[in-house]
């Protein structure tokens, strides 16, 4: 009985570790490298040219929208470094991932703002964008883990 467990046992963690060693082995496609690095770069310069810089520069739009949500500019400042912060993150290598996952979070709270304090208005826009987000999220997740010290 004890040799049959053994047996058992050996087969298993080789099955285990075949396993591992095949998934830590495959390596993306150049279409999913290609594919992701124009999400990153495209998603950055949205957030750095079309959001964040009409916040940082006070452009009337933005500022009118921000004195809608009654926290005044300052608010509109801070959201505007987080946008940059998050595109700047996008394209610096291993903060991609957790730059993404920030800007889904982010965009949540865009959602429920809009929801609540906008009545709506452009409410799925933020979808629009956590989508590339979350694929750029999940391609770099073994990224994010490192930084988190969840890998093994």
């Amino acid at each position: 009985m004890s040799g049959t467990t053994t047996a058992t046992t050996a087969s298993t963690a080789s099955t285990a570790s075949t396993a591992s060693t095949t998934t830590a082995a495959v390596k993306p496609s150049r279409a999913l490298v290609r594919t992701v690095w124009t999400l990153r770069i495209l998603l950055a310069l949205f957030f750095a040219l079309a959001s964040a810089l009409p916040k940082l520069l006070a452009i009337p739009a933005a500022t009118t929208v921000f004195d809608g949500i009654g926290w005044g500019h300052w608010f509109m400042y801070l959201t505007g470094l987080v946008e940059l912060a998050g595109a700047i993150g996008l394209l610096a290598g291993r903060l991609a991932g957790p730059a993404a996952t920030a800007l889904i979070v982010f965009l949540v709270f865009a959602f429920v703002t809009q929801l609540t304090v906008m009545h709506g208005e452009n409410a799925g826009t933020p979808f629009l964008f956590m989508v590339p987000l979350a694929v750029i999220a999940w391609n770099r997740r073994a990224d994010t883990a490192g930084l988190l010290g969840l890998r093994r």
